[in-house]
């Protein structure tokens, strides 16, 4: 007989001759009497009472549970031992929709190779190597390595993406300074988008992301010729989440650098391969968020007039 025929036959017994459900679990022994133990305050442990009449739900002393056994409690309990890093904008920013909107139009445009649209930002990198060296997989073994590691220094990641071509480029750096930026804006212009009139680059605004880095780095004539092929769009503070690159980062960060990295040609390696992996099967970002949808979702973060 199934589980579930049993169960239904006993429950019906059990309000028919007004026993408890435990009653006709026990076999029947008298001493298991609904009511003969109850608690002081709630509900007796299997009372035929605390039985929903569906068969979906029970009641242990008062907590409900499902037939999966696990507690119905409402979503909205408070949560004291969890905690989320989160972005929160300032409300009522003028500064921050401002700049928002700018984004979401410019995200909103059509295609154009002749401007083409590029979303630019960085990471640093810990570089870790193995004090032991870790033991190869094998049939019914994962690899396994050591907790202990080795600090090899650090760098930075510089990743530039063209979200609507599905194409992206990653360069590890030894520093990240007004330098190292303005030599990759002089690779993106002059080496992958020598035709282009100009460059839409949307990034963050970061202390060296600006056009002064330029003519730190270049001769006057050579930095004023770069900056004329840059239209710049910065993300608000605490909004980096506006910032498709970032998506691309994440993407690299989970697929690519969830392992110990020793030097930077190595890591140079790793990232260059998975770059052409995905530059290969063109795997995009596709936008969908509007500048409708941001004042009526994040209506909060407008200026009241």
């Amino acid at each position: 007989m199934h589980p579930r025929a049993g169960r239904d036959a006993a429950l019906s017994s059990a309000r028919r001759t007004g026993t408890s459900l435990a009653y006709h679990r026990r076999g029947g022994n008298p001493d298991y009497r609904a009511g003969l133990f109850r608690a002081s305050k709630g509900v007796c442990s299997l009372d035929d009472s605390s039985v929903d009449p569906s068969g979906d739900r029970t009641e242990y002393f008062g907590i409900r549970r499902t037939r999966n056994h696990s507690d119905d409690f409402k979503k909205t309990r408070l949560k004291p031992h969890l905690k989320k890093q989160w972005c929160i904008p300032a409300k009522s920013s003028s500064e921050f929709v401002a700049r928002m909107e700018d984004i979401l139009e410019t995200y909103a445009l059509a295609y154009d190779p002749e401007i083409p649209l590029i979303c630019m930002d960085e990471q640093p990198v810990q570089l870790l190597d193995h004090s032991r060296p870790p033991q190869t997989m094998k049939p019914g073994q994962v690899q396994r390595e050591d907790y202990e590691y080795v600090r090899k220094g650090s760098c930075r990641l510089f990743l530039f993406t063209e979200p609507l071509a599905g194409w992206r480029h990653v360069q590890a750096s030894e520093r990240r300074t007004k330098s190292d930026w303005a030599l990759q804006i002089q690779e993106l212009l002059e080496v992958h988008y020598p035709e282009a009139k100009r460059v839409r680059l949307v990034m963050d605004n970061l202390n060296t992301h600006t056009i002064s880095s330029l003519y730190e780095t270049f001769a006057p004539g050579r930095a004023l010729a770069l900056a004329k092929r840059l239209e710049i769009h910065y993300t608000p503070k605490h909004g980096s989440w506006l910032n498709i690159a970032e998506i691309e980062l994440s993407a690299l960060t989970i697929q690519c650098l969830n392992r110990r990295i020793a030097s930077i040609d190595e890591l140079q390696g790793a990232v260059s391969a998975w770059e052409s992996e995905r530059n290969g099967a063109q795997k995009s970002v596709v936008w969908q968020f509007t500048t409708k949808q941001a004042r009526g979702k994040l209506k909060h973060l407008y200026p009241q007039i």
